[in-house]
């Protein structure tokens, strides 16, 4: 069984609501949500906005590969009406829900459709802080830094 960590948010309607709505559809679908840490409010990072994002990031038992997991948390945005992260010129936008594969155990992968770990986790505090509330000392397997290491270097 791979441990999966997954980062969620959202800025637009019932960002809490639609947050829970979407961890509950990960444990029906994916595996055993293990921990889920408090929701964060946040800014939004890379495009600007006049909503703030709720987020949080949960770990995960599955069986599964990451890339099953990535294309069943997909079909759970879709499910809970996101459609679309980015605008027509590419550039990010308010959504409903944004679900993100963060790591999976100390898998490396690089392909056209999944980073493992995520490519920028390392530089967002957004991701940082609610995973070092519930993995403090995960250690990514790239740059050997914990959680907690890593978000001191951007605080």
């Amino acid at each position: 069984m791979k441990l999966f960590i997954i980062g969620l948010g959202s800025n637009i309607g019932k960002r809490e609501q639609i947050i829970m709505q979407a961890i509950a559809l990960i444990g029906e679908r994916v595996g055993t949500v293990e921990a889920q840490s408090s929701m964060y409010e946040t800014r939004a990072d890379g495009f600007e906005s006049d909503n703030l994002f709720m987020n949080a990031v949960i770990t995960v038992r599955s069986a599964l590969e990451p890339h099953e997991v990535l294309s069943r948390t997909h079909q759970i945005e879709l499910d809970l009406g996101c459609s679309t992260h980015r605008n027509a010129d590419g550039s990010y936008c308010d959504r409903s829900l944004d679900i993100d594969l963060i790591a999976c155990d100390d898998i490396v992968c690089h392909d056209d459709t999944l980073t493992l770990p995520h490519p920028r986790m390392h530089q967002r505090s957004f991701v940082l802080e609610p995973l070092c509330e519930i993995a403090p000392q995960w250690l990514h397997p790239i740059l050997h830094r914990t959680a907690s290491e890593l978000l001191a270097e951007i605080d």
